[in-house]
């Protein structure tokens, strides 16, 4: 895949810049398919828990709806919400369906992963725990210190920015945490794929 061209290759918005929390960068490449089957090669720089930003090397401008795919993963469709030079800010978009809760008591599986993420608790400094299985609404931790059960604290996963979750209970030093907000689904997976060593 080439590298992404620089400034000027995506359309430019005079609108200003929706408003966001710092995210730490990443780099994924990706490629996107527009409605007419023509493809633009991307760099995946940044995520959010609905979307992403990127670098693109073909024109794209806002309301365009794209197939985004990413690592060799299954492609997900996005909107372009907003473009400056050559980057643009994608949301993926919900596929009918994809939400709807099961019969099962979870709504979606657990993968077992290994990983390290940032933990904060209120009125405690920033530490790193380790998680195990994770779902797009929850994962199991392990703490040196305990937290409470119904406690809210708050974690981040590298290149993400920080996620409300709830301790929902606890087993000797493990904890299982539901997050206040979920992932989208190809958020889900492009994480899963970091912390599995598949980037």
């Amino acid at each position: 895949m080439t590298a992404p061209q620089p400034a000027n290759a995506c359309t430019e918005t005079t609108r200003a810049l929706p408003h966001r929390r710092e995210r730490r960068p990443v780099t994924l490449a990706a490629c996107a398919t527009r409605e007419d089957g023509s493809l633009v090669e991307m760099t995946i720089v940044d995520l959010s828990y609905d979307g992403c930003g990127v670098v693109c090397s073909g024109a794209v401008a806002v309301g365009d709806r794209l197939n985004l795919s990413a690592l060799g993963r299954k492609s997900a469709p996005v909107t372009v919400r907003w473009t400056d030079g050559g980057r643009a800010g994608l949301s993926f978009i919900a596929v009918a369906g994809e939400d709807e809760p099961t019969r099962q008591p979870r709504r979606h599986e657990r993968v077992s992963v290994e990983g390290e993420v940032t933990m904060h608790r209120r009125n405690k400094s920033n530490y790193r725990v380790h998680i195990y299985d994770l779902s797009p609404e929850g994962c199991r931790a392990e703490f040196v210190e305990r937290p409470d059960v119904n406690e809210q604290l708050w974690i981040k996963f590298d290149g993400l920015e920080h996620l409300a979750a709830d301790v929902r209970w606890i087993v000797g030093a493990k904890a299982g945490l539901k997050f206040q907000r979920s992932f989208h689904p190809a958020v889900f997976e492009l994480l899963i794929a970091r912390l599995t060593g598949a980037v």
